[in-house]
């Protein structure tokens, strides 16, 4: 009898500190980096984690729906929220990689721009992909795709992300497709020739980007002359840093940034917790104080101060020349087209 008290002392103890095992890794968000996530650390980290009496870790990374699935199959993915983008909610949410929020706790869909409403993310931010380039250097600089494809007029590397998407886009601006049309192009094997065969125009004088501080670190550097970039890391560079980094709005391309939570996160309900904080009105609005992106929420939105509303590419006037993500045509195209520039980067 004492042998089996023993034993099943044993496996009461090994099972209490299974538990606690289990409780043992606190709530991790995952975003991009820079910048942005620094701005979200003071914004939301730091503020969300007093509020809750526990630690917050953060992680950064650089995208990509595989990333996700494969922490979703292994089991208890090691992330809890991450911060993605609008191609990898609709794979990743129609691939059941992601927890169903509960927006009786978001206060409800209606609060929240269109866009940014799923039934397993909300909206974080809005933001453009644009040119940059550094006005302490050009004074007179590219005002169009067009220019950013003339290197003898503006000699110099040019820098974009590595990967099909917006850069197709920005081939077929460059070669005179009105916005309009650009993705009735690009759904024609005439038109994704077209955009190839422009982007064989620049590649001699490209160089490629991953992660989403590396653009303005090599215009900084004078590696590029200009580069593709989210807007909000330019106005957030020249804040911080005292640059003089321009954006190019117009044929600039906008798409909705969202939170999700993994399918399987052990923080679950703290998960919720925090996206339902960082979505409030009232932290949602500070965004703008540091990187300057569109709010999804609409009370958060409506309350951004005047002096703010140009740089944001919410804004009328920087949406009049804008292009808007076609997330349905990458959904469809995607696999076939990354494959094609993998085949086409390699040549």
């Amino acid at each position: 009898m004492k042998r089996v008290a023993m034993f099943s002392t044993t496996v009461l103890i090994a099972s209490a500190l299974g538990v606690m095992s289990a409780e043992a890794r606190d709530l991790t968000v995952t975003s991009w980096g820079g910048t942005y996530q620094d701005a979200q650390r003071e914004i939301y980290f730091k503020p969300f984690a007093a509020k809750a009496g526990k630690p917050l870790l953060e992680e950064s990374w650089d995208g990509g729906t595989g990333v996700l699935q494969a922490k979703v199959k292994a089991g208890n993915p090691n992330w809890d929220v991450v911060n993605v983008e609008a191609i990898d909610v609709a794979l990743g949410c129609g691939d059941g990689l992601y927890e169903k929020l509960d927006w009786a706790k978001l206060g409800g869909k209606e609060k929240y721009m269109d866009a940014a409403v799923g039934d397993c993310s909300v909206g974080t931010n809005v933001f453009s992909t644009a040119i940059a380039y550094d006005e302490a250097k050009l004074a007179d600089g590219p005002k169009s795709w067009a220019d950013f494809w003339d290197v003898k007029k503006f000699p110099g590397k040019r820098a974009l992300r590595k990967g099909p998407q917006y850069n197709l886009e920005f081939a077929l601006l460059a070669d005179g497709v009105p916005k309009e049309k650009v993705y009735e192009t690009l759904a024609t094997a005439e038109g994704v020739d077209r955009a190839f065969k422009k982007l064989d125009q620049l590649k001699p004088n490209l160089v490629w980007w991953e992660a989403g501080a590396q653009p303005l670190q090599f215009l900084a550097s004078g590696e590029v002359a200009m580069t593709t970039s989210y807007n909000g890391r330019i106005t957030g560079i020249n804040r911080t840093e005292g640059k003089r980094f321009k954006v190019v709005w117009p044929g600039s391309m906008y798409a909705v940034d969202s939170w999700v939570i993994l399918k399987g996160a052990e923080n679950k309900d703290a998960a919720m917790d925090f996206i339902a904080f960082a979505s409030a009105a009232e932290n949602q609005v500070k965004l703008p104080n540091f990187v300057a992106y569109g709010l999804p929420n609409k009370e958060a939105a409506a309350n951004v101060p005047a002096a703010m509303q140009p740089d944001l590419p919410t804004s009328p006037k920087n949406l009049e020349g804008a292009l808007a993500l076609d997330v349905d045509f990458w959904i469809d195209n995607s696999e076939a087209l990354t494959q094609r520039f993998n085949a086409w980067l390699a040549q």
